[in-house]
This record gives structure tokens, sequence and C-alpha cells, in this order.
């Protein structure tokens, strides 16, 4: 599931960031790549609209 992880370029903010802590596990990692992979899954303009609304709630 890594190598799928790696197919979409990394951003500055993404939907694993906005919906979990960060992770300094495995377990916690695996649990962020869940986030990823559905973002992978269902990428659109209204989902990154979505996780930048979510961030700059959580930075303001």
């Amino acid at each position: 599931d890594y190598k799928k992880r790696y197919s979409v370029k990394p951003g500055l903010t993404g939907w694993a960031q906005v919906n979990y802590k960060a992770s300094n596990t495995v377990p916690e990692a695996q649990k962020k790549l869940v986030y990823d992979l559905y973002y992978i899954e269902n990428m659109s303009i209204f989902l990154d609209i979505k996780i930048l609304i979510m961030t700059l709630r959580k930075i303001l």
C-alpha cells in the first residue's frame, strides 16, 4: 500500500494530517496510511478544498 501512497505528489497538508495526530509509532503510521489511501481513491477538487479549510481551522 505504501507504493500506492507514493503515486501522488506530496503537498503542504493532507487528509491524514488534518484527521490524525503526528505519528511516532508503526501503528500510528499505518493509521495515517489508511487516510492517505482514502484520499488517493477519492481525490477531487472538493476534497482538496475541504482539506484546505480543515487545515486553516487547525492553524488559526
